[in-house]
């Protein structure tokens, strides 16, 4: 049945509440509860200068650098927590369902954050100066989830931008865990990284059977912020320092590119929703769904280029790796 209602803030919180209810009672009956400190080699630490021991040396790095560009990535991401919090909070409430999910959330993900800064720190994966400094730097600048949607729309911005934009950038953060645990090369990191990775993956499912609900609810409100969230989304990391150069480096090691970002976050989740099988949009949201496949297409058509740059900038290194063999 075809729907083009509109509901505000308030009344998509209250329409809601009991699809949040049901998510929190079914997230607490599925989620595991871990402690960081399980997934830490203590016994490879020492005292830093400080202390009386030595401070930081490269050459102690077991992490090659595309290791250290995602592990660096992924923990800045996690440590601007409280900028997440408190857009989160603001958006859903801290009343009933909605706070009890707030406060969940933000202790899960917290636990990333303490895992991964204590693996890097005593292992010496990363120089834990250069590391603090751009934590200070990124938490400072904060972030806005919804501020480049916001300078490419009129819409005003609901909770269902949030619930939108938080399903996809768990879900991206889990692929980018998870395959930077792999580069690292080593079992302990791969597992620590492997039990933050489920973590999202939990989280990215409460968030898109939010949004689920809000697409069943107001259909055209919901594939509006849907399209505005994947045609301008950017992912939480993007003011942080060297965040190009890294993102780089992660792309084109396939820790998290163009093609894992439309085949392994957004189409699963589009998918799901059933965007190209409803029949219950009406014309606004009809115009909205044509849009969103045309950008499907550019997304597509720009994987493909990405990925042929990559092909031959690879073999290019490939190829000087061997001429150099063949020279000693």
């Amino acid at each position: 049945m075809m729907s083009t209602r509109q509901l505000t803030q308030l009344e998509l919180l209250k329409e809601l509440s009991g699809v949040a209810e049901d998510n929190v009672n079914r997230h607490l009956s599925m989620t595991k509860d871990w402690s960081p400190h399980d997934y830490i080699p203590w016994s490879d630490g020492k005292n830093y200068a400080a202390l009386g021991g030595t401070d930081y040396d490269p050459e102690e790095s077991q992490l090659d650098e595309v290791a250290k560009a995602a592990m660096i990535t992924n923990l800045l991401t996690e440590d601007n927590l409280p900028t997440y919090h408190r857009e989160i909070a603001a958006n859903f409430s801290m009343d009933d369902a909605w706070g009890h999910w707030v406060g969940r959330w933000t202790s899960e993900e917290n636990r990333h954050g303490i895992a991964m800064r204590d693996y890097l720190v005593v292992t010496r994966g990363v120089d834990p100066v250069k590391l603090e400094q751009a934590r200070m730097i990124h938490m400072t600048n904060g972030w806005d989830p919804q501020g480049k949607v916001a300078q490419h729309t009129e819409q005003k911005m609901t909770m269902l931008h949030s619930v939108a934009y938080v399903t996809f950038q768990e879900l991206a953060t889990r692929v980018s865990h998870r395959n930077t645990g792999k580069v690292c090369q080593d079992p302990i990191a791969d597992k620590m990284l492997q039990r933050i990775a489920a973590d999202e993956n939990l989280h990215m499912i409460f968030y898109r059977n939010i949004s689920a609900a809000g697409l069943d609810l107001v259909p055209d409100q919901a594939i509006r912020s849907i399209t505005d969230t994947i045609k301008h989304f950017e992912m939480p990391g993007a003011g942080m320092p060297d965040f190009r150069r890294n993102g780089v480096l992660m792309a084109k090691h396939g820790i998290y590119d163009l093609r894992q970002h439309k085949d392994e976050v957004v189409m699963p989740v589009l998918r799901k929703w059933k965007i190209f099988e409803r029949e219950d949009f009406g014309p606004e949201g009809e115009r909205t769904r044509e849009e969103l496949a045309g950008f499907l297409d550019e997304l597509e058509a720009a994987a493909v280029k990405f990925e042929e740059m990559r092909d031959r900038s690879l073999a290019r290194e490939a190829a000087k790796r061997e001429k150099a063999g063949l020279a000693v």
